[in-house]
């Protein structure tokens, strides 16, 4: 029986009451760049709305997600590094099927008394459409209501209601319309009592598409008018908020998986995008990289949030956050809290968001699937000594993401100073001893604590599910 002891020892904590609990909105968009919006200097993409709700709440700008999707989903929903946790059936995929022993955010939520509901991609019960378990989509994760696709968009996208299949190769131009519709849809029903609404955005993750009335329109190109459609319908989201009368008592989160696309060595998608094949990816400038990598570009994402009355309007805050955090801090904000059955490597960083503090003392691992890559503290970032991966690895197939000068090999520890080199240019690591000596710890500390390509924690989860094979750099292809 599914999570039985937690759900009854955290429903004892007591429900908060509706008029008290505050609704929560995560938004969640697919590969968009840490420069994609005009609130973090997109010169070409114009955003609005999602402007207008950084002027009212705050910008958080070293918020960081995963490489790629599947996982960053899995941290998203359940507060761990993906490597901690357990699958399902496919302990060496780059997607976790998540194993329905995990805990999500959702399930939290509902015992305190939320209503839950899901639209777009959910990406964690099998990552290419019609390979999906059923037994994994949403409804079976502590969602009452769901609506999207299970898998992501590369080839088409089927959609389903509530688990069961109710449409075949959707027309994608349209996604991001009918996600927001549904979820519109689902506020008004529930407005009276506490709700969440996970909108899991396909887009601007290829194949982009994008409706009529926004095709051409952005400055950006092809990709520039996915986001300036997916702007519009934020508009359209917090306006339903204030029609219904819910908007002084909603948390709005809006973030992004992952960094955004890069195609200038992929010859399968320049030739399947043509000329302009370029207009199909974002930027994730002044960072360095794009998904896929473990430079800054590939995990840290935009970050907005909020709140009337309880994020402080027009502020921005450095610290450094991540998915791994949203499942401890949307629990408190719910009145209840995160598993305490298990590890969770998020922290509450609701003082945080509140204003109360600008500070946050912790570490951050860069994982690159299994591969631990680099870790950050404070304003120091190290990059692991990482060379040739071998050939057939997910490690070596992700190469063709990356720009050339990207791909590199790491003989030694590189030391970077984000705070005065946001861009990784320069290696301080020969005058910062210390500091090496310090990251290097960390690292190994974590390699035990949470896992690595050649080492297994103890601490990560299997539910007596199949375990991850150890190997010089994993196994693995496909899309991302």
């Amino acid at each position: 029986m599914k999570n039985v002891i937690f759900m009854m020892l955290v429903g004892l904590l007591g429900v908060v009451s509706a008029e008290k609990a505050p609704n929560i909105v995560l938004i969640f968009t697919d590969d968009q760049g840490y420069q994609d919006l005009g609130c973090f200097g997109s010169p070409t993409i114009k955003t609005p709305n999602i402007d207008q709700m950084a002027k009212e709440g705050m910008r958080l700008t070293s918020f960081y997600a995963q490489t790629v999707c599947g996982p960053s989903r899995a941290s998203l929903m359940t507060g761990c590094y993906p490597l901690r946790l357990a699958r399902h059936a496919n302990p060496d995929s780059v997607h976790p099927e998540l194993h329905l022993e995990e805990i999500t955010l959702a399930e939290v939520l509902k015992t305190q008394g939320y209503t839950t509901g899901m639209f777009g991609k959910w990406d964690l019960a099998g990552h290419k459409p019609g390979t999906h378990k059923v037994e994994l989509l949403p409804p079976h994760q502590g969602f009452d209501y769901s609506f999207g696709p299970p898998a992501s968009n590369d080839h088409y996208v089927d959609l389903f209601r509530n688990g069961e299949k109710i449409e075949s190769k959707a027309d994608m131009s349209q996604l991001t319309r009918r996600y927001t519709d549904e979820a519109i849809a689902f506020i008004k029903r529930n407005r009276k009592r506490p709700f969440f609404v996970y909108l899991a955005h396909t887009m601007p993750h290829v194949k982009l598409a994008v409706s009529e009335e926004f095709k051409g329109k952005s400055a950006g190109g092809l990709y520039g008018d996915t986001v300036e459609e997916l702007d519009w319908n934020v508009g359209r989201l917090m306006q339903a908020l204030k029609d219904e009368g819910v908007d002084q008592n909603t948390y709005v989160i809006y973030t992004s998986d992952n960094g955004p696309w890069y195609f200038g060595r992929s010859g399968g998608h320049k030739k399947s995008m043509g000329p302009n094949w370029a207009e199909h990816g974002g930027s994730a400038k002044p960072l360095r990289g794009a998904k896929t990598t473990a430079w800054e570009g590939g995990l840290r994402v935009p970050f907005i949030i909020r709140a009337p009355g309880k994020v402080p309007a027009g502020t921005e805050c450095d610290a450094v956050v991540a998915t791994i955090d949203m499942m401890p801090t949307l629990a408190k904000l719910a009145g209840g809290t995160a598993p305490s059955d298990r590890v969770i490597d998020g922290l509450d960083v609701s003082a945080l968001i509140h204003g109360e503090t600008d500070r946050l003392d912790r570490p951050y691992f860069y994982y690159q699937h299994d591969c631990l890559r680099a870790v950050r503290y404070g304003q120091w970032k190290l990059m692991l000594p990482y060379t040739e991966p071998e050939k057939g690895s997910i490690a070596s197939s992700w190469q063709t993401y990356m720009e050339k000068n990207d791909v590199i090999r790491v003989e030694k520890p590189m030391l970077f100073d984000l705070e005065v080199d946001i861009s990784e240019t320069t290696d301080v690591a020969d005058r910062h001893p210390e500091k090496v000596a310090e990251l290097m710890k960390l690292a190994k500390q974590a390699q035990q604590d949470i896992g690595d390509h050649d080492t297994f924690s103890e601490l990560a989860r299997t539910f007596g599910a199949q375990r991850r094979t150890l190997s010089t750099e994993s196994k693995g292809g496909g899309n991302y």
